[in-house]
């Protein structure tokens, strides 16, 4: 649960700490407006995947199932700076399946916390795995970083891709081919 109260205190602090004067006209509400807006970013942090991915229903189907192109905001744990981009999923189901929303909600919910891009993949597959049961899952995220196009190096632009394979995806060239074949669509 994401501590208001603390929140204002610290943008308090952190505008005095700039040589700011929190109290001056444009700033007396900010602390607040702070405190709501980071209550709606890190709303992930008490989330659960179990429950958005608990909703399954039964499917013959055995093919690959593909959401593509999720797009996620997250707020990097290194420097506090957003990043932002694409999820891809893909899954193939073992007499399962989710509604598609539900891969998005799973997405939201690990992007809702401090993160790392490599740990994000690899929660929503291991989430996947744990709660769909499906034979294998496959996840790409490509996003891009503040902390290296805003500070740092400066390279606006620049993506991360980062992917995580469980199952059947894992050891197998040919399901991780069909994989960025789909993507390509």
């Amino acid at each position: 649960m994401v501590d208001q109260e603390k929140i204002r205190k610290a943008v308090n602090l952190l505008l005095e700490g700039i040589g700011e004067d929190p109290g001056r006209e444009g700033l007396a509400d900010t602390p607040d407006r702070v405190a709501r807006m980071y209550a709606e970013i890190f709303a992930g942090m008490d989330g659960d995947a179990g429950e958005p991915l608990s909703r399954v229903f039964s499917a013959d189907n055995s093919e690959m199932v593909l959401e593509k192109d999720i797009v996620f905001y997250s707020m990097c744990e290194h420097h506090m700076m957003p990043f932002y981009g694409k999820v891809h999923i893909a899954y193939i189901p073992d007499g399962r399946v989710v509604g598609l929303s539900k891969l998005a909600r799973t997405v939201e919910i690990y992007a809702g916390r401090l993160q790392l891009q490599e740990r994000m993949t690899g929660q929503i597959a291991d989430a996947v795995m744990e709660y769909l049961v499906p034979r294998g899952v496959m996840v790409a995220v490509e996003a891009e970083h503040m902390c290296m196009t805003m500070r740092g190096v400066k390279k606006p632009g620049s993506r991360t891709v980062s992917i995580a394979a469980r199952g059947c995806f894992e050891n197998n060239p040919g399901q991780q081919d069909r994989f960025f074949r789909m993507l390509r669509m």
